[in-house]
This record gives structure tokens, sequence and C-alpha cells, in this order.
């Protein structure tokens, strides 16, 4: 049985709901750079280096600006001092030679019938040790009872209190009387707490028994040297005995008394001058050189490879010596120009047989062959299509390439073959710190916690980059 005609009207040709709930865009299309940009935001680790890389870039650039403190200017009242963000400096007069103290009525020498002796013991201590008036870091003056049959005494000076006799410390000075009873200690005094020993003497041996007193040594100046580095106005204005303020110092000063802070500031400008400047000039000297040869291809590409293979194979620090000499740079003359020359010419080859590899790979692509099809010339293709193409390889390998040059800056300076004192740099620093690191270790802290922190920043950020610039990664997300 046929089935009955069906009568079409006007609503069964309206136009169809469009439902705009059923599918969606998981995400929204991106170009490969704001790809690469949004899966290294999720990398928090790289993220957290990329803002330690520009706090280091501000620390360098803008800090100097802020903390505006010479880091050539040496204060020997500071020397060696820990961090301290306020300190007070006591007020003296220009420092005269103090007469000591002695007794005419006390015997100068022992008799002779002590010296005849000869079961006669050791000579004891002095029964009275103390200080004579304030004890400050421009002198310690001292004052003791005589002993009887005694030809001299011996002063020491310790760190930390002596128990027995081999610890007494720095040998200061001896009187040669046994009436003289004073002492005046001036010897590269700090703000500390130090312990003064005495022994007695009869002039053929020393005795071992000895008295020790602790003495706090607080920080003193000058009248004219406070006056002459602006911590008063003017001379009149104070006296001896008052307290003035002296400048801050963050993260203490050196063995010279230069701010650490401040030299670390100006040390970061070569050091990551150096740092950023040498992988800048040899990575692009070798893309260049890479993408021609990768294009070029051929006999070609094998010579320009065998020079790049003859340049990995010199010994850097040698060449680095070598261009030491040639420039006419001595011992103890800092060779920041040899020193990025050096990593220049030696550093290159690396990144020149990265990018042929990768040149090698794109040349073969089929937009390169329409591109070349439709007339474009060798150097558009290696310009528009090749080295874009490769920019992601290119800024991961100068990330990794900033910290050894970095690195290698240390070394060479810690080693004396770079940058040279009294300027600044982050390994020469290192190495001026190793020579009190057992007494002042902030100076060698300090440096050395820079370059671990940037290394290890550049590193991850690197480690970061390289994740986000995988095209592969993109398919995997």
């Amino acid at each position: 049985m046929a089935e009955a005609a069906r009568t079409f009207t006007a609503d069964d040709f309206a136009p169809a709901e469009v439902r705009t709930d059923l599918h969606g865009i998981a995400r929204p299309s991106q170009s490969y750079w704001q790809d690469a940009w949004y899966r290294l935001r999720r990398n928090r680790r790289a993220i957290v280096s990329l803002w330690i890389v520009i706090f280091l870039l501000a620390f360098t650039l803008v800090g100097p600006l802020l903390w505006r403190v010479d880091p050539y200017a040496q204060n020997l009242d500071r020397i060696s001092q820990p961090p301290t963000l306020a300190a007070r400096t006591l007020l003296v007069e220009r420092g005269v030679q103090w007469e000591g103290v002695t007794l005419p009525d006390w015997p100068a020498a022992p008799s002779s019938a002590w010296l005849l002796n000869p079961e006669r013991g050791e000579l004891p201590p002095p029964e009275r040790f103390e200080v004579v008036g304030d004890p400050h870091t421009m002198s310690v003056r001292l004052r003791w009872s005589p002993v009887a049959n005694a030809a001299g005494y011996q002063i020491y000076r310790n760190t930390y209190r002596p128990t027995a006799v081999n610890e007494l410390g720095l040998p200061l000075g001896e009187t040669w009387n046994g009436n003289e009873v004073g002492y005046e200690d001036q010897l590269a005094l700090t703000p500390s707490t130090y312990w003064y020993s005495i022994t007695a003497t009869d002039g053929e041996r020393e005795s071992e028994q000895f008295v020790t007193i602790p003495v706090d040594v607080e920080l003193a100046t000058t009248i004219d040297n406070a006056l002459m580095r602006g911590l008063i106005e003017s001379r009149d204005a104070v006296r001896a005995g008052e307290y003035v303020s002296m400048p801050a110092n963050p993260l203490g000063t050196d063995y010279l008394g230069r701010d650490m802070l401040a030299r670390l500031m100006h040390g970061a400008q070569t050091s990551l001058f150096i740092g950023i400047a040498a992988p800048l000039l040899f990575v692009l000297l070798g893309t260049i050189y890479g993408a021609f040869a990768g294009f070029a291809g051929g006999r070609t590409d094998d010579f320009m490879m065998r020079i790049a293979d003859f340049v990995i194979a010199l010994p850097f620090l040698l060449f680095m010596i070598l261009i030491r000499v040639a420039s006419g740079i001595g011992p103890g003359e800092s060779g920041i120009l040899p020193l990025l020359l050096a990593l220049v010419i030696l550093s290159w080859p690396a990144t020149a047989r990265l990018v042929r590899g990768q040149i090698l790979q794109i040349r073969e692509e089929g937009y390169v062959e329409a591109a070349r099809l439709l007339g474009a010339r060798d150097h558009y293709l290696i310009l528009r299509h090749m080295v874009p193409n490769t920019l992601g390889v290119i800024l991961v390998t100068l990330t990794f390439a900033i910290p050894t040059a970095i690195f290698t800056e240390a070394f060479l300076s810690f080693i004396g073959m770079g940058v040279a004192p009294p300027v600044p740099s982050w390994g020469s620093m290192c190495n001026e710190g190793l020579k009190s690191m057992l007494n002042s270790p902030h100076e060698l802290f300090f440096p050395a916690l820079l370059i671990s922190i940037t290394v290890l920043a550049f590193n991850l950020l690197g480690d970061g980059l390289r994740d986000a610039l995988d095209a592969r990664m993109r398919s995997r997300e």
C-alpha cells in the first residue's frame, strides 16, 4: 500500500537551532611561541629561576644606583667585620704612645741570691691584672702588680680563654725590667672579646704560670678620621668619648675594610658581563657558521666542520695564557678582554655543530623546497625559514652556555688568570675570601653563594626552555 503524500509547511524549512553546548574548543588555538610560554609557565622551577635571573640583573644594574658605596673605599677601622645593619664608633683623640707604668721603688732585676739558687722554682703570676681606661680598637692598656725577682714580663693575646701555657695565643711583646708593669696593645684590634695573659721571667727562663683576664674591645676611630670620612660635620661639634653612627654593612666588610655588598654588586657587573656577553657572541658566531655549513653541504660542509673539530681540540687554558701574553698583560693585571676573546674563539664550535644538524634536517622539508621553486634565494631561505626554526635550540644553547661562562670566569679569576684585584668579580672575591675563611667566613660565603645561585638558576631555566620549546611536547598535552 502506498504511503500517503506528506504536505510540507514553512516550519519544515526553518533554520535548525545551533547548540553551542555540545561541542567546544577544549584549548584555543595558539602559535608556537604562545604554546611554549604556556608550557614554560607551568614549570615552577623554570619560573622561579626566571625570577632569580631578573633579580640578579636588577641587583647588577639597579643595585649600585641605590647602594651608593664606593667598592674600593677602605676603612681600616672595620677590617673583616661580620654583617651588621647599624654600628656606633667611639671618638678618640689621635693616638699618643702610652708611657706605661714604672715603679721606681721596685727592683728592676732579680736578686743575686735568687739567680744563684739552683733549687729556685718558677715565678708566680702577678696577683693583680687589670685594664687601664676604656679598651677600644685604637688601644688597650694593661697594668699588673709586680712579681718579686722578675726581670720582665711576657704579654699574650688570644680570642678564647686559654687553659694551658701552650694556648696563650699571640705573643704581643715583653717588658725588660721587673718594675715595668704596664703595656699598650695596638696590634690589629677589632671589636671583639680578647683574652690577655701575662707571665713573669727571671731573665733566664719564662714561668709557665700565668694569669688571664677577658677584655671587651669596642669600635673606635680618631676624630680626624671621622671628619675625613664624613661621619661628623666639624671637629668643634664633637669631643673625645662621644659616639657617632657608622654606615651599615649588611654583608660585612672584607680584609681591607671594603663593603662586601658594594663589591658584590660591582663584581656582578664583571661576572655577568663576561657570562652573558661571551655566550651571546660565540652562539651568534656558531649559529652563522653552522647554518652556512649545513646549507652548503658537500665538501664545503666537510671542510668547515674539520675547522670546528680543530678548534675544539685546542686546550683552553693554554690558549688563554697565549692571548694574555700576546696582549701584554702581566701577572696581577686584570685580563677581562683576553678572557672574553678566548671564550668566543674556543666555544663557538659546539653551537655550530648543533645548528648544522638542525639545518641539514630543515633544508629537506617541503616548505623549503616550495620556497626554492618560487624563486627564493639562498640567504632568504636561511634567514626566513631555517634559522627561525632553530631559534628554540639556539635559545636553549644560550641559556646553558651562560652558567658555563660564569663558572669559567670565576674559576680563572680564582686561580689568578682572569680578573685581578682590586677590580671586583665573584671569582676574585672567592680567592680573597679563601685566605680568611676560618676567621671571616662571610668573605667567601657570599660570592660563592651568588655563583652557585646564578649557575643553578640558568641551568633550571635552560631545562624549562628545552621542554617548552620542544614541539613534540604539544601532542602529549
